[in-house]
């Protein structure tokens, strides 16, 4: 849990904001759903909210909401994007199905690393 969010317990008191929306943007982390108020993001468990502030609202400016508050996506991304462009160009010469295989496979895992990392330095920084 990230220091700048806060837990409030469900039987401490059942909330929600009047006008919050439900969104599937953001990453759930295990909660039933979660919800959009301006900059807060609202996770809803079963027993408890957790709720913090982005610094942009991904609603109204997605690019900067990746670069702000979830860099470790674009981190993810650009892995994937550069080590399938080079394994697939490396492997294209011997055989065209290989090569798209290879690509895809390499792009998943570099890009799955490359969000495992990042986002661990992110929250070793925080």
């Amino acid at each position: 849990m990230p220091r700048d969010e806060i837990e409030v317990p469900k039987e401490l008191r059942e909330f929600m904001l009047d006008g919050a929306e439900e969104t599937i943007l953001g990453q759930k982390n295990g909660a039933l759903k979660q919800y959009r108020y301006g900059n807060l993001h609202i996770r809803e468990y079963d027993d408890k909210f957790l709720v913090h502030t982005d610094k942009i609202d991904p609603r109204k400016d997605p690019v900067g909401h990746l670069v702000y508050d979830a860099p470790e996506i674009l981190i993810g991304l650009a892995c994937a994007i550069f080590s399938g462009s080079k394994i697939t160009k490396s492997v294209f010469n011997n055989s065209k199905k290989l090569s798209i295989t290879s690509g895809l496979i390499s792009s998943i895992l570099s890009g799955y690393i490359g969000y495992v990392a990042s986002k661990k330095v992110k929250t070793y920084l925080e």
